[in-house]
């Protein structure tokens, strides 16, 4: 049977929960264990799908086409453990789910409570799917105190009963703050904390402090004290110099042997850290720097593209080089800003994803002036049709545009009403529901065996993940291969478009996917290894 391990925030939000449940689950895993993290989500959307970026980040796609939180990329990123639909759940999910049951008559007249109805449901959540682990890391959404996740705490505090006690570790994410006027780390926030959690029932066995600065052995008796756990289970938690050093900052301060301390493991084999030891010793030790644009409209939170800033990292970690990212807003570009100004300095040119008419222009330039200037392009989903779009333009057709921006009569870009996926033939009707009814998942794609593409994946067909309502029309093929922008990958019916290129460019690929999604510290994507090997050649020659 799988042991759980239940991870809750307390002070304050953004303590790095998720981040800190990656590491431990690495850590875990470098010892031969099993492992698979979840993420409980309290908030009442269904899924983030229709949440705007600026509310709660990106949004994580996973194989099966599940539209999850963020925190499933660290999972995935730290562990190589693909996340499925079953690993994030959201309190909207539980409730529909419960309401369609009570619509059909399931709970046969009862009366249907959170006790023990939706903490019921919550617990099922938790120990689905759980066959052939040695571990199941579940975090918290939220923070303690707050009154949407109590549900989800009363869940792990019967889980733990129905378990066995052994089977159950709580760990305990909190603030330590530093007061610069007393300079002082003040532990009252903690104390006042933990008193919340065991209020609930929940008594922590390992305690996980965020600090900026050293945590003094004084101070780490203390919170043990007033906490009710031993001093070597108060974690220090201090920031790393890159997030692919925290594993080893943790294991450094005890957070891998106390946790399997609490379960009673004492012949735990040691952790082989070697993997993020030689990646540290990558991005410690760069041989170079290379300066990447990416010209988005999110650009105000980073977390919108937490994926992407990722992968842009493990292709410098591929080529021994500091990635320096510079974020760009596209509208600047259309309130008068000089394109070649801003991009002239950069090494390599990225246009990620998006929704929406607004920077759509400036995408199109920035598009313009790295297929002029033979600049490193790197266009994706949003991207990709962008560069479409722009080729379409340059080849006379002035009016190219998508529909996704509205009516059109040169819709290169348009809307598509039905695909085939794993799961069968899927149709949107346009202007239906906005949630869930993407192209979305993993899907196979063809690689023209002489394209740049297939060189870079060093196969003919691979498999990506899509989140996309809109695709290039197949239609305007013959102009836009003969502007030399060539449809290097298509869908396995040969429909859809996945990958475009330019043979006559240093580097110039757009994609209708998803790459960053599935870009590993120890695994870079392809793409993204070659797009800043280009960039290393483009600083060159700059």
């Amino acid at each position: 049977m799988a042991r759980f391990i239940f991870i809750t925030g307390g002070v304050v939000s953004s303590l790095g929960k998720g981040l800190m449940a990656a590491s431990l689950a690495a850590l875990l895993q470098a010892r031969g264990y099993r492992v698979r993290i979840r993420k409980f989500d309290p908030y009442l959307n269904v899924d983030p799908g229709t949440m705007s970026p600026y509310q709660h980040g990106e949004v994580y796609v996973t194989d099966d086409g599940a539209e999850t939180d963020l925190d499933l990329g660290h999972y995935e990123r730290f562990t190589g453990v693909p996340s499925r639909q079953s690993d994030n759940v959201t309190s909207g999910r539980i409730y529909q789910e419960i309401i369609a049951k009570e619509r059909r008559g399931d709970y046969l007249g009862a009366t249907v409570q959170v006790i023990p109805h939706v903490t019921d449901a919550i617990k099922n959540f938790a120990r689905a799917d759980t066959d052939g682990l040695d571990f199941v890391l579940c975090e918290i959404g939220g923070t303690v105190g707050d009154i949407e996740s109590l549900p989800f705490m009363e869940a792990i505090r019967q889980l733990r009963n129905d378990v066995g006690r052994e089977n159950a570790v709580f760990i305990h994410v909190t603030l330590v703050p530093f007061i610069a006027a007393a300079g002082e780390l003040k532990t009252k926030p903690t104390q006042h904390s933990v008193r919340d959690l065991t209020s609930l029932g929940i008594q922590p066995d390992v305690l996980v402090c965020r600090c900026e600065q050293p945590l003094p052995d004084s101070e780490r008796a203390k919170i043990a004290l007033f906490c009710n756990v031993s001093k070597e289970a108060v974690i220090p938690a201090l920031d790393a110099s890159s997030i692919y050093g925290v594993p080893l900052q943790y294991h450094a301060e005890g957070l891998d042997d106390q946790v399997l301390a609490a379960f009673g493991i004492k012949d735990a084999p040691p952790p082989v850290l070697q993997r993020w030891e030689e990646i540290m010793e990558r991005l410690d030790h760069p041989e170079g720097e290379v300066t990447i644009g990416v010209v988005g409209k999110y650009t105000g939170l980073k977390d919108a593209y937490k994926s992407l800033q990722e992968a842009l990292v493990h292709g410098g970690i591929a080529n021994r080089v500091t990635v320096n990212i510079k974020w760009l807003d596209a509208e600047m570009f259309e309130q008068g800003e000089d394109v070649a100004q801003q991009l002239e300095p950069m090494h390599g040119i990225l246009v990620p994803g998006g929704f929406g008419e607004r920077g759509s222009e400036g995408k199109i330039a920035s598009v313009s002036f790295a297929r002029k200037k033979k600049v490193p392009f790197f266009g994706i989903c949003l991207g990709m049709q962008m560069a479409c779009i722009e080729s379409a333009r340059s080849t006379g057709i002035d009016k190219a545009s998508t529909t996704e921006f509205g009516p059109t009569t040169e819709p290169v870009v348009g809307l598509i009403t039905e695909w085939d996926s794993p799961r069968g033939r899927e149709i949107r009707a346009e202007g239906g529901d906005l949630g869930g009814t993407m192209r979305l998942g993993a899907f196979p794609a063809r690689l023209s065996g002489n394209s740049h593409s297939a060189a870079i994946y060093g196969a003919s067909e691979i498999s990506e993940r899509h989140r996309h309502r809109y695709e290039v029309n197949i239609h305007y093929r013959e102009p836009l291969e003969k502007d030399g922008l060539v449809f290097a990958g298509m869908s396995p019916d040969g429909s859809l478009p996945e990958i475009v290129e330019r043979p006559d460019h240093p580097w110039f690929v757009g994609v209708q996917f998803h790459p960053e999604l599935k870009s590993k510290p120890f695994d870079p994507h392809p793409l993204f290894a070659s797009f800043i090997e280009a960039a290393v050649k483009q600083s060159r020659l700059v």
